[in-house]
């Protein structure tokens, strides 16, 4: 897990950026080899994060042990973190072995576990299949995250992402703001868990409203980089015909709708300050770069995103691992210049 002598040698040539990253549960595993690949190259500081939901437990993971250590030290915090993610699920899991080798390599959407699963969340709500608000989450990030010391300390500012129940707002809970309920808010997937209570306000998973939010990263940075990684596909090819098919696309354009929203602004003013229209002074010219593996995502069904099994978790690392040094050698000399990401081409 150390640094390489190669990513030690880069450290002179640093640059800065902000990390915007997405939500979407197991599959968050992604993001954690991204921030891998990131940390171990070397070249890139962070100055600031905005997460939702599994982006959330990612970046109070790093900041944690960024606070403790160096890049070292935050690698291995997020793979202990994810380690014991896959040791919290229940005995099994969904896709138990004896499924696995009986049934070969087929989605997690055959499984009969899952399938009985959904059937309950279907019917019951979480107050009625689960009054005492059991979430395994709760004790793998206690155990990952000291949040006063997060609190009290100078770091890696990030803003965790939730949705207000009542009024449909989001809100964002910044660093001195940390604590176990506002990650587990910016988590809560309303047919899984109870809307978590935080000053008497209830929240659900901040993803409907902002997965992530780019906004704080605008007016708050001093870096007009933000580098976005997506795990929910925003492209997959193809007509949805079968139930859990159109279930999963209607998840992933969900899931991206207010991302799409703040990117359709974000053009918008780069064009009024590309023409002239407005001065750089009025407006701040941002520089998008995007992380992404659409092809890769879609083979996944949103069910994988509840298949916390350490070889699929793995996978996905790995995969995150790859798309960013591919990513670092392509791009790392725009970064402070300009957008590797057609914004147009892409959201608009």
């Amino acid at each position: 897990m150390a640094a390489t002598s190669k990513g030690r040698n880069k450290a002179t040539q640093k640059k800065s950026i902000n990390l915007a990253l997405q939500g979407g549960g197991a599959h968050g595993a992604f993001t954690w080899g991204v921030l891998d690949a990131l940390l171990e190259d070397g070249r890139i500081e962070f100055e600031a994060v905005s997460a939702t939901s599994a982006g959330s437990l990612n970046a109070v993971v790093l900041a944690q042990g960024l606070r403790r250590g160096r890049a070292d030290e935050a690698r291995r915090a997020l793979h202990r973190f994810w380690e014991n993610v896959a040791k919290a699920a229940h005995p099994g899991g969904l896709r138990p072995p004896w499924f696995a080798s009986w049934m070969g390599a087929l989605p997690l959407e055959y499984s009969p576990l899952y399938w009985t699963f959904e059937t309950i969340t279907r019917a019951f709500s979480p107050y009625q299949f689960n009054p005492l608000n059991i979430n395994p989450l709760r004790s793998v990030i206690e155990d990952a995250v000291d949040f006063e010391e997060l609190r009290s300390s100078q770091g890696i500012r990030f803003y965790l992402c939730a949705t207000n129940v009542e009024t449909g707002k989001i809100r964002l809970f910044d660093r001195s703001q940390a604590s176990i309920e506002a990650v587990l808010a910016s988590a809560c997937l309303p047919h899984l868990f109870q809307a978590v209570e935080i000053g008497g306000e209830y929240f659900w998973d901040g993803g409907y409203m902002g997965n992530p939010a780019i906004f704080p990263l605008i007016y708050e940075s001093q870096s007009a980089d933000v580098l976005i990684v997506h795990i929910n596909p925003i492209v997959r090819e193809g007509l949805p015909q079968t139930s859990s098919e159109i279930a999963n696309r209607v998840n992933e354009i969900s899931f991206n709708s207010s991302l799409m929203r703040e990117m359709r602004a974000i053009a918008f003013v780069t064009r009024l300050i590309e023409s002239g229209k407005v001065g750089p002074n009025e407006m701040k010219l941002m520089r998008i770069h995007s992380i992404r593996a659409d092809a890769l995502m879609a083979r996944y069904g949103v069910a994988s995103k509840a298949d916390p099994e350490w070889g699929f978790l793995c996978e996905l690392r790995d995969a995150g691992r790859s798309e960013t040094q591919a990513w670092l050698a392509r791009h790392f000399e725009q970064i402070g210049r300009q957008s590797t990401v057609d914004i147009a081409a892409q959201f608009l």
